[in-house]
């Protein structure tokens, strides 16, 4: 029986760009101002980008909210941030959070364990 293996990365991406195209296409005037302050608030500012997906990683883990953390590990991921970073980010997280983020701490680690596989495979 062969084992069919996943992409955690791929599937998160695909869902999460396939419901927002469908949001986006609803043209609701404050969901699409949303999206668009969400994206221009993680632009090069005053703080660099790196810095503002770590602080959207710590409020994410803090706010238990998997998808954020998803998202914000991965463009951490691609500015660079190092395993030690994104364990050191989330800790603080945790100890804000509390005892509650341990599953998403979980979730979070296997998810970057996926990011790392993809890197390797490419």
């Amino acid at each position: 029986m062969s084992e069919t293996k996943t992409n955690p990365v791929a599937e998160f991406n695909a869902y999460r760009a396939k419901m927002n195209d469908k949001i986006l296409a609803d043209k609701n005037k404050v969901i699409n101002r949303i999206f668009n302050l969400d994206t221009n608030a993680y632009a090069p500012g005053a703080l660099d980008v790196k810095t503002k997906e770590l602080l959207g990683l710590v409020a994410s883990a803090v706010l238990r909210c998997d998808d954020c953390v998803r998202y914000h590990l991965e463009t951490c991921y691609k500015e660079g941030v190092t395993k030690e970073e994104m364990m050191e980010t989330l800790s603080i997280g945790t100890l804000i959070g509390g005892t509650i983020v341990i599953p998403h701490l979980r979730r979070a680690y296997e998810f970057w364990e996926a990011l790392e596989a993809n890197a390797a495979q490419e």
